[in-house]
């Protein structure tokens, strides 16, 4: 659900504008409050499983997101359509963390910790070619309140589920919330990501770039100060980004980030502009991406992982995606779809597949279970971070010339690879059957 919802809305804002009588300037905010919520509060929602419990606050997050995807969906004024999208982004800012963090303490380093985290990238993945397509079939033959409530039903099933299976677990952290390094946290990374989003909307030198960068490193820099010298229990450890696996895992999710996110919506473009299809079949064009990922990712990468050393996997992963990125910058109308968008899908899609599930077993080691709640939200909002800045770098970049974007993408993932060789080495003690 939470990866799907970045996307999801995004073929029906026309609709909803019309509807809700949401200006053009206006509607922007119905992706963006979803995303700087999303991206402000991953670190305040890994730090509070540690603090308040896994099933707690996974449950409290699902109550959260279910609540706010049925208010959303039965908005009927703007400003409650942004308001209900906040608070979704709260509730994903919870979970996301929270389900990593499960993950990371259920299961010890090793082959079973490998094939979860294999899944959870893998889902992550695909929800950006699933929220095409459903956005697509609900807009066209429902509504577009639809692509809210989808949500409230998987919501109410997964809740039952939490009551009913999941157990209770030991707090291993005081409970004592650092509240001024979580604002600051907040604070900053939310300044970080409208900064960027402005420059990629309105470019590097408009006045709400420079205002939200400078607010950004002002809130930021204060945090790191308050983490190192007044915080009982810190919201982000800063011992954690000594550890090489976490800092140098960290940075190539920043990198993965940046390339394979946007890549959702510089695809979207390219099938509709380009080779003239409609959403809907936009988004039935890009379900092979979604496929091969979770092939790739769930079969494939955890089977290399028990054999091969886990950078070997990113720097082939890496260097396997750059070249679809620049087959996919040389389609041109007339290339069609096989060779057009099947043929670089196929090798973006297991490259992807291949290169994230080693990236964030890496990121993910080296902490205790105090921290994995910690470890969980630093890595969550790496990747986000990622993405964000990404996506407004190459809509800067690229303009109206799509195949910019694709090998601005395809030399971002050839510096990952030369990356990948500085990342600890990482290869599961167990074999995988």
């Amino acid at each position: 659900m939470l990866v799907l919802d970045v996307s999801v809305v995004t073929v029906a804002l026309p609709t909803m504008g019309r509807d809700l009588g949401i200006g053009d300037q206006a509607l922007q905010w119905i992706i963006n409050a979803y995303v700087l919520v999303f991206a402000g509060l991953l670190l305040l929602g890994g730090r509070l499983a540690d603090l308040f419990g896994r099933r707690r606050i996974f449950l409290s997050g699902l109550v959260l997101f279910t609540a706010a995807s049925l208010f959303g969906g039965l908005a009927t004024a703007g400003w409650a359509l942004i308001a209900a999208r906040a608070g979704q982004g709260f509730g994903a800012a919870v979970l996301a963390p929270t389900t990593l963090t499960m993950i990371t303490t259920t299961f010890p380093e090793g082959s079973g910790r490998t094939r979860a985290i294999a899944a959870w990238t893998a889902m992550g993945f695909a929800g950006g070619a699933a929220g095409g397509v459903l956005s697509g079939v609900l807009t066209e033959y429902l509504t577009w309140r639809s692509t809210l409530l989808i949500n409230v039903p998987i919501g109410v099933v997964a809740i039952a589920l939490v009551v009913r299976q999941l157990e209770g677990d030991e707090l291993t952290v005081r409970r004592s919330l650092d509240v001024p390094g979580a604002v600051l946290a907040t604070g900053g990374l939310t300044a970080l990501t409208y900064a960027v989003s402005q420059g990629g909307a309105y470019g590097w030198t408009a006045p709400s770039f420079y205002w939200g960068l400078i607010a950004a490193v002002v809130l930021l820099a204060l945090f790191v100060l308050v983490e190192h010298r007044y915080a009982a229990t810190p919201l982000i450890p800063l011992r954690l980004l000594r550890i090489p696996a976490i800092a140098r895992g960290n940075v190539a999710s920043v990198l993965a980030g940046a390339c394979m996110v946007p890549m959702w919506y510089f695809l979207t473009l390219t099938v509709q502009h380009t080779l003239h299809y409609s959403p809907l079949q936009a988004g039935l064009a890009l379900l092979p991406h979604a496929l091969v990922s979770i092939v790739v990712g769930v079969r494939v990468t955890p089977w290399l992982m028990s054999r091969v050393d886990g950078r070997t996997l990113v720097v082939f992963g890496a260097s396997l995606a750059a070249a679809g990125f620049w087959w996919q910058s040389l389609l041109t109308p007339d290339m069609g779809y096989v060779l057009g968008i099947l043929g670089p899908a196929l090798l973006i899609s297991s490259g992807g597949g291949l290169l994230n599930t080693p990236i964030t077993t890496i990121a993910a080691s080296g902490a205790g279970p105090a921290e994995a709640g910690a470890v969980s939200g630093l890595l969550t909002t790496a990747r986000q971070s990622g993405a964000a800045i990404g996506l407004a770098v190459l809509v800067s970049i690229s303009g109206t010339h799509l195949d910019r974007a694709w090998l601005a993408t395809a030399i971002t993932l050839l510096f990952l690879a030369v990356f990948a060789f500085f990342l600890p080495a990482q290869r599961d003690s167990a074999r995988v059957s």
